[in-house]
């Protein structure tokens, strides 16, 4: 991916250098476990950021990752994020509307946003309270190494699933769905959550399908994505932390489905392609 041929975005607050409230940092061992158990039991990825929170609140605060202050991978998402900013204000311009640029914070262990104190062992997210995107730079080396999804444009799969997050939050569909999910069930909830991470899979395919018509991609950038796409799926990553696959407590999709919808995006690069929620889409 040629991702220094991309527009550099300015939206961006560093706080690597800070402690992060004292929380320390699970093992990857213990993070596995909180995530799991946070899956079977049907929670939403806020509220899985708020088990490892817990469970780290006492712990010795840990010495920043050189990962996470790594200048050339900083460099890189700024880049990668301005040109989701550059991809989405076009795309929103030819609906009528404009696109609000959302902030992406730089954190090393854990970090205090609006949703709460949240740690890096739970890894990026995105918090619509005050419209960041959040990541400890140390989870491109996990990606690589814990869950075998090496290469930039598999990095860049992540924030813009991220910023795909964002795009839902000002489209009005986040809230539409956390209002939907008060009347339901635990299931059903958890359902409705799946379609929402789909989509927000497919909103990033969107900017991939961008790049890659101007000719910033490499041939084999889309494997990448797959790659990790295929890695974070629900069962995958129940499966992998020895656990029974659980699909009645996945809150993002198994891994075929989040290679099929990012796949979806990038082939059609039109968000009316990306409507998971349309009631003849069974997953």
């Amino acid at each position: 991916m040629r991702w220094d041929q991309m527009r550099e975005s300015s939206s961006v607050e560093d706080q690597t250098g800070r402690s992060g409230a004292g929380l320390g940092r699970l093992s990857l061992g213990g993070i596995a476990v909180v995530v799991v158990i946070g899956l079977l039991l049907g929670k939403s990825p806020l509220e899985i950021l708020g088990m490892v929170a817990q469970q780290q609140v006492h712990a010795p605060a840990a010495a920043p990752n050189a990962a996470s202050q790594d200048p050339t991978a900083k460099q890189m998402v700024r880049h990668i994020l301005g040109d989701t900013e550059a991809t989405w204000q076009q795309i929103f311009a030819a609906r009528g509307g404009q696109y609000q640029e959302p902030k992406l914070v730089y954190f090393s262990g854990a970090v205090q946003s609006a949703c709460g104190s949240a740690s890096a062992a739970m890894g990026p997210f995105y918090c619509p309270a005050d419209q960041k995107v959040y990541i400890d730079l140390a989870f491109f080396q996990e990606l690589s190494q814990r869950y075998a999804a090496p290469g930039d444009f598999a990095q860049a799969y992540v924030i813009a699933h991220e910023v795909g997050h964002h795009v839902q939050n000002l489209l009005g569909v986040s809230a539409q769905v956390h209002a939907r999910q008060q009347q339901l069930s635990k299931t059903a909830a958890n359902q409705l959550s799946v379609r929402l991470e789909l989509q927000a899979d497919c909103l990033a395919g969107v900017w991939g399908y961008s790049a890659a018509q101007r000719g910033l991609l490499d041939p084999n950038d889309l494997e990448e994505a797959l790659q990790a796409a295929n890695a974070i799926g629900d069962d995958t990553l129940q499966h992998s932390a020895g656990r029974a696959v659980v699909p009645d407590a996945f809150t993002h999709g198994t891994s075929a489905q989040r290679m099929t919808w990012f796949r979806r995006g990038m082939q059609a690069g039109d968000l009316n392609h990306c409507n998971t929620f349309d009631p003849q889409v069974i997953l």
